[in-house]
């Protein structure tokens, strides 16, 4: 993409990918501070050397990190960059308060530092969903939707003497109120789906308390598919931002980027490790398929003598795990379709039918553990937990709350379906009743050792269908210490990924392999002879004529050490040299002769100028005397004729017959190929009077409809609080007077002005040697984006004052002094100029008069009487209506969108869609409260009685 160079916000957009995913998909590990827990292919879309389009396919989110982690690691990032990143109002609009009070995250928020670090990433995710494309609504909700899934890790639960069923612990009663307001549901029935199980049988619904464990793990899987699900709509999202704009039957060319994790050998080794390792085998098989395999065939192939060389082969290991029937992956599943089946009836099959397999090992005295000899050394896995994650099942009904949840993102995150591979599928939204078994958790449904299994084939086929280039990851230590190189674990780790071997191969074999017609066309100059045919002999000659060693020449195709390639470039410098002094010799032959005749034409031009003067001379010489003898009469001078009128067509073809006069133009108005604006407007053509074309009416309608989307959509965003525009902004003004304006201000002056033919702005700024225009780029989300730049801002103002600080690529040029307009002499409000008039207003369509008549109508245009004047864009005060003042959520209407108590809205917000929250607000801050509450008095047993105190 940066060799592409294409200067479209596409590009932007796709780099911005990338710290998004590492936000939700990355975590500290013990091996990594920054380790990828999924892996990710993305397709780069290319047409004529441009990118036209992305698209992105995630595999196996180790979600079960959301409700554990292991001694040294942490949680994913997003959970750390929110808490630190979001201010305290942000804070208590979602419902977060002290980090270490979490008990997914606990203990890392003790460093300042970090915490400093975890900030300014939160802001870099905050500006990648802006630059992607995410609606503010969406991020709100999406952010609501991690808070409860913090909130919901804090439930606890005890025991009821009475009947061994169990409760919600007084202690955490706000954090389940606090988590049901920030998914957007109901307490009672997020506490059903928590604390029993209900099924329907035949017709009759049946209620099944749980126990501790199995409400402890209703929490647990609640918080990891919900957060599983968030991730895979921002993969899908993504996916449709994103995707290619182009005719579907023109072809386009692929870049596909494979970013998976590693092989994983950790203290405790689970489910998710087991996943990892599994497509490590994977691909490292794909990689000995293609170094050795076929590498070595078309040695064989070609007939070129080849010792052929022993490398570590992991098919049976994979036979091990994909194998039918009688596969791990295979009897896991069937293992999880029982419901009595336990992890150690599942270690018992494994080692009943894997007894004898060299690549398994039972681990004697523990029942709970079993080995695997991978290429990479043995990994003994604790199978505890294997059957519940493969299953990944839901609370009976936790479906069905969801989709009726208030929270828009939630009810389509669950209401969308999913794939064979996992990943998440749209879906029509449909209401399912509460109470009732949506069939979320059947038999039918996809375990998770099935859609990685589909998944993993879907990326073989991807990468046997492409040609692929291997990028290993070496760690030079084991500390996470730079500087550090230990050389047994580096050599340790080329051990397991087989590249010794792959040094072995390439240092023996041929890695250059070109046809005979390919090595012809390269390379027949080098016989210096004309039309050389691309033959097996001419390529023989070639060889002959360089002096070549160690090649070979097969059936179809030559064989090539990588170093001959540099041979054959040096005797192609050779020529190139000779080349270069054949051709400097026969041009300064050329020249010199050129120059000479040019010399002896001018010479001989010089001497016949000299002849004519001198006959010239000598002629008058001659006529001298003869005519002092001469004396004539004056003779009368004639009358001067009248001119005589041509006609009116002639006339006119006259004058356009004659080249225009240019207009002196100073460099500072000159354009560079780094001037970011849009194409400047054709010339105008020379018309009579009331002569309108079907050119200028498209311009005309064009500039209206400009015009009106800037007062219906803009205006007020962009007025200050005193109800007037900011001085920089100059209205719709054509690119020349805009360079104008700036000629002769100081260096860094800007001004914004209004695109007179698309809804939008460029930005015009006096350089040191010339005057810039950049256009500002209006995204579906309502940010702004100066074109080419990987910021966006949430207004024209915010945008403005960012680069007052901060300089505008790829110059770093900062803005300084705006352009202030020229007023006419109003003291109170200055005027917006622009240079067109108003459109005429459609049918329903206030006119003028009426619009600045009205208390909140949009600025007017007034129209100047004086012909070719400009019209004025007159300010009008702005008031804040009171509805916007003193609006309160009615009763009713909890669900609704409502306004924070405490907020002042600016001018620039009234009349715009007020800001994002979460739909239950006031729900969250009263749990809030009483969270607060029993923390300040750990003595109040009752929950009861914190009911009964006054709301905050």
């Amino acid at each position: 993409m940066h060799l592409c160079k294409g200067n479209s916000q596409l590009e932007q957009q796709i780099l911005q990918v990338n710290p998004l995913l590492e936000a939700f998909g990355n975590a500290q590990t013990v091996m990594n501070d920054n380790s990828s827990r999924f892996g990710k292919y993305i397709q780069l879309r290319f047409q004529r050397n441009t990118v036209r389009g992305a698209k992105l396919s995630e595999y196996l989110l180790e979600k079960s990190r959301v409700v554990q982690q292991d001694a040294g690691e942490r949680n994913f990032h997003i959970f750390y960059y929110m808490l630190a990143g979001l201010t305290e109002k942000e804070k208590e609009m979602y419902g977060l308060l002290d980090p270490t009070q979490y008990r997914y995250i606990s203990g890392w928020f003790r460093e300042e530092d970090m915490a400093e670090s975890w900030k300014r990433k939160y802001w870099e995710v905050c500006n990648a969903l802006d630059m992607v494309g995410f609606q503010e609504q969406e991020q709100v909700d999406m952010q609501a939707i991690l808070a409860g899934v913090l909130s919901l890790g804090n439930v606890t639960f005890q025991s009821q003497e009475n009947n061994g069923a169990v409760r919600v612990s007084e202690a955490s009663r706000g954090w389940l109120k606090a988590s049901a307001g920030q998914f957007g549901v109901q307490e009672e029935e997020l506490l059903k789906c928590l604390i029993s199980t209900v099924s329907v049988t035949r017709g009759e619904q049946i209620q099944r308390l749980h126990t501790q464990q199995q409400a402890e793990d209703a929490r647990d899987s609640i918080a990891k598919v919900a957060y599983g699900r968030v991730f895979g709509w921002i993969v899908r999202k993504i996916n449709e931002l994103l995707a290619e704009n182009v005719d579907p039957e023109v072809e386009l060319g692929e870049i596909g980027i494979l970013d998976i994790f590693g092989f994983e050998n950790f203290v405790v080794n689970r489910f998710e490790q087991l996943c990892i390792n599994l497509a490590n085998e994977q691909l490292q098989h794909f990689f000995n398929y293609h170094i050795f395999q076929l590498e070595q065939a078309a040695y064989q192939e070609e007939g070129l003598p080849w010792e052929a060389i022993i490398f570590n082969n992991n098919k049976p290991i994979l036979d091990l795990f994909l194998a039918k029937p009688l596969g791990l992956l295979s009897l896991l599943d069937e293992q999880s379709s029982f419901p009595q089946a336990t992890d150690k009836t599942f270690v018992d099959k494994l080692n009943s039918t894997f007894k004898g397999n060299s690549h398994f090992q039972s681990r004697r005295g523990c029942v709970l553990e079993f080995s695997i000899i991978h290429y990479a050394g043995t990994v003994q896995y604790a199978s505890s937990g294997f059957l519940e994650k493969n299953r990944d099942t839901l609370p009976a009904n936790i479906r069905g709350l969801f989709i009726n949840s208030v929270t828009p993102l939630l009810s389509v995150l669950f209401t969308a379906t999913v794939s064979r591979t996992g990943t998440l599928m749209p879906h029509v939204k449909a209401k399912v009743l509460p109470g009732t078994d949506d069939n979320f958790n059947s038999t039918r449904k996809q375990s998770v050792g099935a859609q990685f299994r589909h998944s993993l084939s879907v990326l073989m086929e991807r990468m046997y269908s492409a040609n692929p280039y291997f990028v290993r990851c070496i760690k030079p230590n084991s500390q996470k210490d730079p500087g550090i190189v230990d050389s047994q674990v580096m050599l340790q780790q080329l051990r397991y990924n087989g590249l010794l071997e792959t040094i072995q191969i390439r240092r023996n074999g041929f890695s250059w392999r070109p046809s005979f017609e390919e090595f012809a066309e390269r390379y027949r100059i080098l016989l210096i002879k004309p039309d050389t045919p691309l033959t097996r002999e001419s390529c023989l000659e070639i060889l002959q004529n360089t002096e070549l060693k160690g090649w070979k020449c097969g059936k179809s195709r030559l064989f090539f050490k990588y170093w001959h390639k540099e041979l054959l470039a040096k005797s192609m410098e050779r020529l190139e040299k000779a080349a270069i002094i054949i051709q400097k010799i026969y041009k300064g032959f050329c020249f010199r002769k050129s120059y000479q005749e040019l010399v002896a034409e001018l010479r001989a031009r010089e001497q016949q100028l000299q002849e004519e003067a001198e006959r010239e001379r000598n002629r008058l010489l001659e006529l001298e005397p003869r005519a002092q003898r001469i004396v004539a009469s004056p003779v009368p001078v004639p009358r001067r004729r009248r001119p005589q009128p041509l006609p009116r067509l002639q006339c006119v073809a006259d004058s356009l017959s004659q080249p225009p006069v240019p207009r002196p133009r100073s460099k500072l108005s000159e354009s560079t190929p780094f001037d970011n604006f849009l194409r400047s407007r054709p010339c105008p053509v020379l018309r009579t009077e009331g002569q309108r074309t079907e050119e200028e009416e498209m311009r005309k309608i064009k500039r209206g409809a400009t015009l009106r989307w800037f007062r219906e959509t803009q205006a007020r965003k962009i007025m200050q609080n005193d109800g007037a525009f900011p001085g920089w902004l100059h209205g719709m003004i054509s690119r020349r007077e805009a360079e104008n304006l700036l000629m002769d201000k100081p260096l860094g002056c800007f001004l914004v002005r209004i695109s007179q033919s698309r809804p939008g702005y460029t930005l015009s700024y006096r350089g040191e040697s010339r005057c810039r225009h950049y256009m500002i780029e209006m995204q579906p989300n309502s940010r702004y984006v100066i074109l080419g730049e990987d910021r966006a801002h949430t207004s024209l103002t915010e945008l403005v004052h960012h680069h007052q600080t901060v300089g505008i690529q790829p110059f770093m040029e900062m803005l300084t002094a705006p352009c202030e307009q020229k007023g006419d002499g109003d003291v109170e409000y200055e005027e917006l100029k622009f240079p067109t008039l108003a459109p005429c207003p459609a049918e329903g369509e206030k006119k003028p008069q009426e619009e600045q008549a009205g208390l909140n109508g949009p600025p007017v245009v007034s129209h100047s009487p004086h012909a070719g004047a400009a019209a004025v864009l007159k300010h009008t005060r702005f008031r804040i209506p009171k509805k916007f003042q003193e609006q309160q959520p009615s009763p009713g209407e909890e669900g609704a969108e409502q306004s924070q108590e405490g907020v002042e809205l600016s001018p620039g917000e009234v009349g715009v869609a007020r800001r994002a929250i979460p739909r239950l607000y006031p729900s969250i801050r009263l749990a809030m409260w009483e969270i607060q509450q029993f923390s300040s008095h750990p003595s109040n047993g009752s929950y009861a009685e914190l009911q009964l105190k006054p709301q905050h």
